[in-house]
């Protein structure tokens, strides 16, 4: 099974691994809803998509099982694929999982792009312990970076490569300004940079629980960023780098007759909609059927509460407005994790409504994005290493 793919599974709390890849692999289509079309492929473990002011598609990539091989890649809406950046921090974890880039958000000329914990926790003496790693491959895993690209970069480049020496840096506070002789450069500068793990409340130092910052989204001069390993969801200042646990989600009781007896709330996707936040929130193994949820936070007192309910393995929300109406686009990742279904692309015309299944045959869809003037949804999948379109209409 290759290790980007166990490294999503892990990373959601399935410690079935061979589980994992029956759900991964054991996929059929013949008769599921498929208005899906193939933009590009070739991308390496996407996990993260958004688009410039420009058109084009900004994807994160975790990239192969080897060091700092994370990428962003620039993707043409006809297909064609140019590298942004490589060189981003990536390293094997403390169960063998892949970790790199996750989420990826652009506001104006600036990417906000999110780095995953990578290896900065070793396995223990026992399953399910782990440790942290005193020689992690990077200095600025499970942090925040700002990319400063102008609209002649984003159109001409063939890319930048970050050096390990440019990650230390970084990590000094330092602004590290690429060129790449042809004319084009970009600007990064590290915004935040979270614990890339926590004391294990159940188990005596030094072991600790690893950190999994998977998504984020900019709103005002704050960045919340969702963190799927510790269930909670940060508040970030951009001027200061200053950060805090806005909000954090409870496990909730596990209802079938196997697997542990809580299950973890494991956030993922977020959206910013009139002044609220919205969280898909996945949902640990065994992942029971109508369990995962999206939450609305207030972001001025971290209070929460369920907006959607009843879906399975939400990975991404987004909340799409028209003649004042408003409706909410939900992907899921898969509609049955333990037997082997689909993910799904969902239509919600209200909260409460019954939602109409716009594609049913996404292979491990992971983020999403709209284009506004051609209503076209563009989707990552992880798996196959492909971003897809849907059509949304009115």
């Amino acid at each position: 099974m290759p290790s980007y793919i166990g490294r999503f599974c892990n990373s959601l709390k399935f410690v079935v691994v061979l589980s994992c890849a029956t759900v991964l692999f054991a996929i059929d289509i013949a008769n599921a809803q498929c208005p899906v079309s193939v933009v590009a492929g070739g991308l390496q473990a996407p996990n993260g998509i958004t688009q410039s002011n420009q058109g084009r598609l900004f994807v994160s990539e975790t990239g192969p099982p080897v060091v700092n091989s994370g990428r962003i890649s620039i993707v043409d809406t006809d297909g064609v694929r140019r590298t942004l950046l490589s060189g981003l921090p990536s390293g094997v974890g403390s169960i063998g999982d892949f970790s790199g880039p996750t989420g990826i958000f652009m506001r104006g000329r600036t990417l906000y792009v999110l780095i995953g914990e990578g290896n900065s926790t070793l396995p223990g003496p026992f399953p399910g312990a782990e440790l942290p790693n005193p020689n992690p491959a990077s200095p600025i895993f499970s942090s925040i970076l700002a990319i400063h690209i102008s609209a002649h970069t984003e159109a001409i480049t063939t890319g930048f490569t970050l050096t390990a020496e440019q990650q230390q840096a970084l990590a000094a506070g330092e602004t590290v300004t690429l060129s790449n002789g042809a004319g084009d450069k970009i600007k990064i500068e590290l915004i935040a940079n979270f614990p890339n793990f926590v004391d294990n409340p159940n188990l005596p130092p030094p072991f600790v629980i690893h950190s999994n910052p998977f998504d984020l989204v900019v709103a005002g001069n704050q960045v919340f960023v969702t963190d799927g390993g510790l269930n909670l969801v940060y508040e970030v200042d951009i001027s200061t780098g200053a950060f805090s646990v806005l909000t954090t989600f409870p496990p909730i009781a596990n209802p079938l007759p196997f697997g542990p007896p809580v299950v973890e709330a494991v956030p993922t996707g977020i959206a910013s909609f009139n002044g609220q936040l919205l969280v898909t929130l996945f949902r640990g193994f065994p992942f029971p059927a109508g369990s995962s949820v999206v939450e609305q936070i207030d972001p001025s007192t971290g209070a929460h509460s369920v907006l959607i309910s009843g879906l399975s393995s939400a990975i991404d929300v987004l909340p799409i407005t028209s003649k004042g109406d408003t409706d909410y686009l939900v992907l899921q990742f898969s509609t049955n994790m333990l037997g082997g279904g689909l993910g799904s692309l969902l239509r919600f015309e209200t909260p409460t409504s019954t939602p109409t299944v716009l594609a049913g045959c996404l292979i491990t869809p992971t983020s999403m994005t709209l284009d506004e003037k051609t209503d076209t949804l563009y989707i990552t999948e992880l798996a196959t290493g492909r971003v897809v379109s849907v059509p949304i209409g009115e």
